[in-house]
């Protein structure tokens, strides 16, 4: 078993003016997640390296090589970036990774990410403000992961009050 043969083992710290984006990458993130990206990056550093061909085009990691020209994210390094190697990779194996890289990432499922900021917030007491910032989430939805979907105990918040206070409509007098 050689491992010094994975692309791992071989991480370089490259200028990121070295790198150049593929013109077919069908992944699309929105800003909310591009600037969870820079916090990830701020916050933990870099932990993904890029995947790049011999030649600097990105197989995978564009949106990081993409952030890390973000002015705070550059200063970190230098504007160096990490990055591992394919070699020998033909133009049809190149999009297979670069797809498979995306797909391979997996999906966040509610109930198990409700259960984490439950914990977070009452377990760990991280202010919801402060974790809604960290998290890149919306308000609201930090409220619906505390609550876990349990709106009535919400509906009894000072909060939420309002909104669940029913509305008594008089009926027309018939003539």
């Amino acid at each position: 078993m050689d491992l010094t043969k994975q692309p791992i083992s071989s991480v370089e710290w490259v200028d990121r003016n070295t790198l150049k984006a593929n013109d077919y990458n069908p992944n699309k993130m929105p800003k909310t997640e591009m600037n969870l990206l820079k916090v990830s990056i701020m916050e933990d550093g870099w932990t993904q390296p890029i995947v790049a061909r011999p030649d600097g085009e990105i197989v995978d990691g564009f949106h990081r090589w993409s952030t890390s020209a973000d002015p705070e994210v550059f200063a970190l390094t230098g504007g160096l970036v990490p990055v591992v190697r394919i070699t020998e990779i033909d133009p049809a194996q190149q999009r297979m990774a670069t797809i498979r890289h995306n797909r391979a990432r997996g999906n966040h499922y509610v109930l198990s990410m409700a259960d984490i900021v439950n914990e977070l917030v009452r377990g760990m007491n991280i202010d919801p403000d402060d974790l809604k910032k960290r998290l890149g989430m919306e308000r609201e939805e930090v409220i619906r992961m505390l609550d876990r979907g349990n709106m009535v105990e919400r509906g009894g918040t000072e909060e939420f009050k309002p909104a669940w206070v029913p509305v008594v409509k008089e009926k027309a007098k018939k003539k």
